[in-house]
């Protein structure tokens, strides 16, 4: 599903963030990212997304280089693909419910649709009774719980996750990694970025190591 060839990516000022990197992931396999603060797991997640563009080499999703889309192409691929990222990217003047329904109205669904299956993920990481609320009162960790719920509510085949448990308490980080498993049972495809040790013992999962960029 998505395949690196010899990928490098290289940022203004000469810092190289990934160097060389190859590897596939199948359609529906959980593959956990470790490595220290600065070793490349954000830029790889961005990459598949689209969000950042290889220097050389390049990235294919589901048969696409995305690396050569145009801007017009991006949201169709996007459309497929859930994305959890440590800067939130919520929209503060709309709600906590028109946050999560915005993707499936995007998509074309009805209203009275969008709000049941926004409920439900809002449900699945405790935050229903907050649908009301401004995302600009809520704590870090329900912000991230917020980010995880639009993420899942179009119920995507790949799921992109930077860090998802890293300002939740142990019970709700223990729940949100519950959640990601169950999604691979059905048949996502997980790619997620951590730090957490017990996501790395989660069965079925494969864990890739980056090492200054290099898959160790």
């Amino acid at each position: 599903m998505i395949v690196f060839s010899d990928v490098v990516k290289r940022y203004p000022g000469g810092h190289t963030a990934l160097d060389g990197i190859s590897l596939e992931v199948e359609r529906g396999e959980m593959i956990f990212l470790t490595g220290h603060s600065g070793a490349g797991k954000s830029t790889l997640l961005k990459l598949v997304a689209a969000i950042e563009r290889p220097t050389s080499g390049m990235v294919t999703v589901s048969g696409q280089n995305v690396g050569r889309l145009n801007r017009h192409a991006v949201p169709y691929l996007r459309r497929n693909i859930g994305l959890v990222f440590q800067d939130h990217k919520l929209l503060f003047d709309r709600s906590v419910m028109e946050n999560v329904i915005l993707p499936l109205m995007i998509a074309g669904a009805t209203r009275r649709e969008a709000l049941k299956r926004a409920r439900a993920a809002l449900d699945k990481v405790g935050l229903l009774e907050r649908e009301r609320s401004m995302p600009v009162t809520l704590s870090g960790g329900e912000q991230q719980r917020l980010c995880i719920a639009r993420a899942i509510v179009s119920r995507p085949a790949l799921l992109l996750v930077d860090e998802p448990t890293g300002n939740l308490d142990a019970d709700y980080a223990s729940a949100i990694l519950a959640m990601f498993q169950d999604f691979h049972q059905v048949g996502a495809t997980l790619l997620i970025a951590t730090h957490d040790e017990r996501a790395l013992a989660l069965p079925g999962a494969r864990v890739l190591h980056l090492e200054q960029g290099r898959l160790a």
